[in-house]
């Protein structure tokens, strides 16, 4: 190698593919003496990386896990590999991962070189998931750019599009990336309106970093994702529903998928349901796919969606005491809840 510090990283590469190389083989890979290779592994112990030594005919060296990762080299195939699958992963987030995956990717596409990027948005844009959930995907290169603006504190202009189509160009100073559902959410405090807003990131385009970096603000509350809850709940009409449910508050919540507090154990055989939601139809089929008995207490809306689906159901088994309706072109009033 020209350097001792290009060979030290090319080194450091050749170890952290998972086998043991021989001394000799290191050796021809970097065109340099065992003994220079022994005083590279040398130097690489130094600095932290936890590289271990066999004797023998079949020994060499391997880099081991330590109580830190040290730095990652990756080539190009690998680089690009790994920022594909930290797109899908933020596109369609296992729980508990996804904020990791937002962070992982924001670093890595900062560093990536422009033939890189190229490459992981051809990808991108030459693929499509066959289980997406979402009606409204959202670019991950643009959340990685607003997930870099809330790591540094960094004023972020954009252009957004709100709920009735009119289009607005924002300045902000980004404070959390939220995920709710499938959709991703940028908390934010608004410089021209002068008051914290939400911010759907698929309604956000051309992101742009202003270099202006702010102390960051103070927010209402301590935590973001309750703060975007209830102002999501605030200003979105909502139902909120208590019935009574025939099955152990333990298999309810498995099959809801109930977050804590929504479910109270009446005995070991029934338990009470206190949620919400933005549609009774919602309200209505996760119940109703819970495959056990249920009585709705309230609200009184989602009782007369239930009466209007329970009819619906008897014409379709045939009852002759149901009488079924003329159809329609479109759906009647009382089924848009």
């Amino acid at each position: 190698m020209s350097t001792p510090s290009g060979r030290l990283l090319s080194l450091l590469s050749l170890l952290q593919t998972p086998r043991e190389w021989p001394g000799s083989e290191l050796a021809d890979r970097l065109g340099v003496s065992p003994r220079t290779v022994r005083r590279d592994v040398d130097r690489l112990r130094e600095l932290g990386y936890p590289v271990e030594a066999s004797m023998g005919a079949a020994g060499g060296y391997r880099l081991a896990a330590g109580k830190a990762m040290p730095p990652l080299l990756l080539d190009d195939e690998e680089a690009v590999a790994i920022a594909v699958a930290l797109s899908t992963a933020v596109g369609k987030p296992v729980s508990g991962i996804e904020q990791a995956s937002l962070r992982a990717l924001a670093k890595l596409e900062q560093v990536l070189p422009s033939r890189l990027r190229h490459r992981v948005g051809a990808f991108r844009a030459a693929t499509e998931s066959l289980f997406t959930e979402s009606t409204t995907p959202v670019d991950p290169h643009e959340l990685a750019v607003a997930a870099a603006a809330v790591a540094g504190h960094e004023r972020l202009r954009f252009g957004y599009e709100s709920g009735d189509g009119s289009r607005t160009r924002r300045l902000v100073e980004p404070h959390r990336l939220v995920l709710a559902g499938r959709r991703w959410y940028l908390l934010a405090y608004d410089t021209e309106r002068d008051d914290w807003r939400i911010f759907r990131v698929d309604r956000m385009s051309r992101l742009q970093p202003t270099g202006v970096r702010v102390p960051p603000r103070e927010l209402p509350e301590k935590d973001a994702a309750a703060f975007v809850t209830r102002r999501m709940y605030s200003l979105a009409p909502t139902y909120e529903v208590r019935a009574t449910l025939c099955l152990p508050a333990a298999q309810a919540a498995e099959r809801l998928g109930a977050a804590p507090g929504e479910l109270r154990p009446i005995d070991e055989n029934s338990c009470e349901l206190h949620g919400r939601a933005d549609t009774l139809e919602w309200l209505a089929s996760r119940l109703l796919m819970l495959g056990c008995e249920f009585q709705v207490h309230e609200p009184p809306e989602l009782l007369a969606h239930l009466r209007v689906i329970g009819d619906r159901a008897l014409r379709a088994a045939g009852d002759p005491a149901a009488e079924a309706p003329p159809c329609r072109s479109r759906p009647s009033e009382s089924l848009r809840g």
